[in-house]
């Protein structure tokens, strides 16, 4: 893929910093070799965008040929009746920050699973991409505990190789039973973030806790664990003495086994390429103790704000977040603010620390992510040619589908575009094709 050199275009003017923060940023300007992105952007910095409110497009001054034929034709297109009148959106050039097209894109509007951007850009900056959370077992008086870490991506494989642990430490010690229970203190009680609705739980996503095995959706995630955990020491030979129950494990308690958890990178790209809310949620809480803060909906957005503000310089108007998913329908973020954090993945300074969010974004077309054809995503007239072009979050929600990514035009340069749509009342299904369709209009090869 070809590379625009940062000299080929305007620059963002850089919002003052502090020396540490400048730091942070030289820091995390570790070139990386292979990247998927190969045109770097302009530093990272404020946009000035301002919204035209009655039409959609930017002024033309400024706009190379290419760049006029996308703006025109998107001009055109987002007029389609399907994405109703409460519409934003947002196209840029990677490599010079300018704006090419956008309407409304500093209104906020609910961004439904885009917000996993936003948590996942702060993950990966607190806690690092290398990042591993661990599962532990501990003995004492009787009982093996089974300590929740937050690991999400714990597997009932995991388990066995836990209980194989502890079930030799227990026969060195002369035991033939013990009692079992779960430890799962590292979260705060489950709790609905504001917005979400009653229905979420065991549909969208479990009550969000520090243990769960094989990503399962469930009232209580951490009482099955700890089941599964029995089973797999009964099939060692270990009698377990009653029920799992709940409890904290001591500081004297021994400890007899510990899992790690696959690198931060990996659970990102999971998250990202399947649209997992409980893995946003779980990161969410686990962001937060990284900074120090409480693993809580509040404790955990806060931190967002702060990572995406104070280090990267992305602008917090009208930026509300109260969850880490996008399940809640209290959110709003602008169009303009998620372009931001995408146009991050295309600056060199951030793309070893970012790069996960880069590969995880599903890629059009792509079985198995939310843009796969089981979701019948880019497989009409408008959009198909796009298949294999565009890589992108996808967003759904009752009355909100969003589209954010980036695509490499036919002018060769990579374009950074959030498209975010709220309370159309047309078919969810044709929302979505029209969208695709405007993705497929950046890329160019819809003619």
């Amino acid at each position: 893929m070809s590379s625009a050199s940062p000299s080929n275009g305007r620059h963002r003017k850089p919002k003052p910093m502090s020396l540490a923060v400048r730091r942070a940023f030289i820091v995390a300007a570790i070139p990386v070799t292979g990247a998927l992105l190969s045109a770097p952007s302009a530093l990272a910095a404020d946009k000035s965008v301002k919204s035209t409110g009655t039409t959609r497009s930017v002024a033309a001054e400024g706009l190379d040929p290419a760049e006029q034929k996308i703006a025109d034709e998107l001009n055109t297109r987002s007029q389609d009746p399907d994405l109703g009148t409460t519409f934003s959106g947002i196209v840029l050039d990677s490599a010079s920050d300018k704006v090419i097209w956008e309407h409304n894109a500093e209104t906020a509007l609910m961004p439904a699973s885009n917000a996993k951007l936003a948590t996942a850009t702060a993950a990966l900056t607190i806690l690092g991409p290398e990042h591993r959370f661990t599962t532990k077992v501990v003995y004492g008086h009787g009982t093996l505990t089974l300590i929740g870490g937050g690991d999400r991506m714990l597997t009932t494989a995991d388990l066995t190789e836990l209980a194989k642990s502890a079930a030799a430490g227990v026969k060195l010690a002369g035991l033939d039973s013990v009692k079992v229970r779960i430890d799962d203190s590292l979260f705060a009680e489950p709790t609905l973030a504001p917005g979400w609705n009653d229905s979420y739980y065991d549909d969208q996503i479990s009550p969000v806790r520090s243990l769960v095995v094989d990503g399962k959706l469930s009232a209580d995630t951490s009482l099955d664990a700890g089941k599964v955990f029995a089973r797999q020491l009964a099939d060692q030979g270990v009698t377990v003495d009653g029920e799992v129950t709940r409890g904290t494990a001591s500081v004297t308690d021994v400890p007899v086994g510990r899992h790690l958890s696959p690198r931060l990178s990996e659970t990102v790209k999971k998250m990202l390429k399947e649209s997992n809310n409980d893995i946003a949620e779980t990161l969410l809480r686990m962001t937060a103790l990284g900074a120090g803060q409480p693993a809580t909906f509040e404790g955990g957005t806060q931190v967002v704000r702060d990572v995406l503000s104070h280090r990267y310089g992305v602008s917090m108007a009208n930026f509300e977040l109260y969850d880490g998913s996008g399940l809640s329908r209290s959110d709003r973020i602008p169009a303009q603010t998620i372009a931001d954090i995408v146009d991050l993945l295309t600056d060199p300074r951030y793309r070893g620390l970012l790069r996960s969010i880069d590969e995880g974004l599903p890629v059009a077309g792509e079985a198995g992510s939310s843009l796969g054809p089981e979701w019948g995503r880019f497989d009409t007239p408008d959009s198909e040619c796009a298949v294999g072009q565009v890589k992108a979050k996808t967003g759904t929600l009752t009355g909100a589908i969003a589209l954010s990514g980036l695509t490499k035009a036919q002018d060769g340069r990579w374009k950074v575009f959030s498209f975010v749509e709220n309370g159309s009342t047309a078919d969810p299904a044709a929302i979505k094709d029209t969208v695709d369709g405007l993705a497929a209009t950046v890329n160019g090869c819809r003619a």
